[in-house]
């Protein structure tokens, strides 16, 4: 006998959840980090919720029964989270970072992670110099981690909100506090701006895809998974470059080759991390689509990535080199202190024979994933975005300096691909005009 799918799908949602609670109850207790506590106490009732809930829905399923009306979907579990481990958690931190705790060395208070004061820095720095970069070798004393960007300058776009209204309203202006006070500062926090950035990409990408039945599935690798919440309420930049490649997908898989090119100069053109894409797309563009949609999207991908960092490197060649690429690839003049202890790390660990060991392995996975993309080129959507996902997983494990934060891309990736595929399946299953749905067409051979 075959176990109701229902109840299936339940189970899966009662282990899943239940995961996700131990974890936020792990951190209210041993995270280093006040945003990361303050997000676990809050998470613990979303999840909780989603527990007690999915619990419910599986004793209801099991005596046969079903929950009337929308207490009976199991989307309840989702709103839940949306709400208690995103939504309120941002809007506390948002609030408690207007005491000013930006740049201390005290991660038991800092109310945003230092990538948000970072990118807010780097707007200012932008509009002040015509760089995001600073020379880190003439500070007049020694460097520290805080005074790197490490990301492309499309990234400052998010502090630019918060950098205008410091330029517009100085402290003294209107207030003691720069920024035009705190109701300025709250609204021009750049965890905002990543989150409305993700939130506009995403119904973007719905759009394109005509509107797809999303899988629960779906929005709990993307959107309920603890990594996504969490970054969601105290940092954001990830979630955001996440979106917009996600988009960058949707308009390839549309046939929009053209905008395709020009989203992805955009991702890249903030973070390197997701700089595979160029050659996932440009497989999936020639397969799907030949050779002229692959010209497209590579004419609009050079050039918007030329037009973006000339102007910015031409400010400060060294200081461009020196934040964009050797900080994240540890060759800076100090290391980055992503080392989150992840295989490639671990290995890398063991000094110099360690290095190359892991640099070695992220070489043949990168050729192993360019042999499956050359073997079995992507034909959908889907299909990509999987090749992606592994690619991306893959980088993240093995690279030497590296956070596990950084794999909310894959699951993301991964959540999205679901979503793809239910569109796919929809379009498959629409019939050709002229042709007899799949039903008639049987009852009419038979």
């Amino acid at each position: 006998m075959t176990k109701d799918p229902d109840r299936r799908r339940l189970t899966i949602d009662l282990v899943f959840y239940t995961g996700c609670l131990i974890f936020a109850i792990a951190n209210t207790a041993i995270a280093e980090f006040y945003g990361y506590r303050v997000w676990a106490n809050f998470a613990v009732a979303g999840y909780g919720l989603a527990v007690v809930h999915t619990g419910w829905l599986t004793v209801a399923a099991r005596r046969g029964k079903r929950l009337p009306g929308a207490l009976g979907s199991r989307w309840i579990g989702i709103g839940a989270i949306g709400l208690f481990a995103m939504i309120l958690p941002l809007g506390m931190l948002v609030i408690r970072r207007l005491t000013g705790v930006d740049w201390l060395v005290t991660p038991n208070s800092w109310a945003a992670q230092p990538e948000v004061w970072v990118i807010e820095r780097s707007a200012k720095l932008l509009l002040e110099n015509g760089t995001p970069y600073v020379d880190v070798t003439a500070l007049g004393r020694a460097a520290e981690v805080n005074d790197y960007t490490p990301y492309g300058p499309v990234m400052t776009v998010f502090g630019l909100p918060r950098a205008l209204a410091d330029t517009l309203f100085p402290a003294g202006a209107t207030s003691a506090q720069p920024g035009g006070g705190p109701i300025a500062h709250a609204l021009t926090d750049a965890r905002w701006m990543f989150a409305l950035a993700a939130v506009a990409c995403v119904l973007l990408t719905l759009r394109l895809l005509k509107w797809p039945k999303i899988p629960v599935s779906a929005a709990q690798l993307a959107v309920a998974c603890p990594l996504t919440a969490l970054t969601w309420a105290v940092a954001g930049p990830d979630l955001a470059i996440a979106g917009l490649l996600v988009l960058s997908f949707a308009l390839a898989t549309t046939g929009r080759a053209v905008l395709s090119g020009l989203v992805l100069a955009l991702v890249v053109s903030a973070k390197l991390i997701v700089a595979p894409a160029v050659v996932v797309l440009g497989v999936l563009l020639i397969t799907r689509r030949g050779p002229r949609a692959l010209s497209g999207f590579a004419a609009a991908l050079v050039v918007t990535t030329l037009v973006l960092h000339i102007p910015v490197y031409l400010v400060d060649p060294k200081a461009f080199v020196e934040h964009v690429f050797r900080f994240p690839l540890g060759m800076g003049v100090i290391k980055s202190p992503a080392a989150s202890p992840l295989p490639g790390h671990l290995i890398a660990s063991l000094g110099p024979v360690g290095t190359a060991i892991s640099f070695a392995l992220l070489g043949i996975a990168a050729v192993a994933i360019l042999i499956w993309l050359v073997r079995r080129p992507p034909e959908t959507g889907s299909d990509a975005l999987m090749r992606m996902a592994v690619g991306l997983c893959a980088l993240i494990l093995l690279t030497p300096a590296t956070r596990y934060g950084y794999l909310v891309y894959p699951l993301v990736l991964l959540g999205a691909r679901l979503a793809f595929q239910a569109a796919e399946t929809r379009e498959t299953a629409v019939p050709r005009k002229g042709t007899a749905p799949p039903a008639q067409q049987s009852a009419t051979s038979s």
